[in-house]
């Protein structure tokens, strides 16, 4: 079996505990190091705007390479869902708060469950958007080319990764964003 590239998001907007949303994530990656996936590289870490905007406090957001390790789609959420619950995740709220949040946003070239699937949840209109969710995995992640939360800290670290379904590379995903979109995303101050 190959060892698959995932791409992960990562995103926190509550503490976990006496730990701040930014070592959350920063304990999350080492979590997910000693529970078999390889990290090869992790984009800065940025402050961005609540999504939907109202709904919380900002967000701290990454992304991460992540080699599977020869695990497949299924397994890598599986595993994701793990260690979201390990600091305090609940799923009870689309798009609400969380201590910790890592989406599967792409997996090599794969298109799951199928074409046709995923264009039926990128399409969705932004009302139906809000109540549903898909009840199986879609990568890549349908609203990627829409968020630059995403895509600005994917473009650290595979400026060049080109979605399998339209074919753009990130950098051209990011360029199309409008410019106060891209400018909400900044990078996060190190001490």
């Amino acid at each position: 079996m190959r060892n698959s590239l995932a791409y992960v998001a990562l995103g926190a907007n509550l503490p976990f505990g006496e730990r701040p949303p930014a070592a959350n994530l920063r304990a999350a990656l080492g979590e997910l190091g000693r529970r078999g996936l390889r990290i090869e590289a992790v984009s800065r870490f940025f402050h961005t705007p609540c999504f939907p905007p109202g709904a919380g406090p900002d967000y701290i957001n990454a992304v991460a390479a992540l080699s599977g390790a020869g695990r497949g789609a299924g397994d890598i959420l599986a595993l994701l869902h793990e260690v979201e619950a390990l600091f305090g995740r609940e799923r009870v709220q689309r798009w609400g708060q969380r201590t910790l949040d890592l989406d599967l946003i792409a997996l090599d070239d794969l298109v799951l469950p199928d074409l046709q699937t995923w264009r039926h949840w990128r399409e969705l209109d932004p009302e139906r958007q809000r109540r549903e969710a898909p009840g199986e995995l879609v990568i890549p992640h349908p609203r990627l080319e829409e968020r630059a939360f995403v895509l600005v800290p994917l473009a650290d670290i595979a400026p060049r990764w080109r979605h399998p379904v339209t074919g753009r590379t990130v950098q051209e995903m990011l360029a199309a964003l409008a410019e106060e979109d891209r400018a909400g995303v900044r990078a996060l101050q190190t001490a």
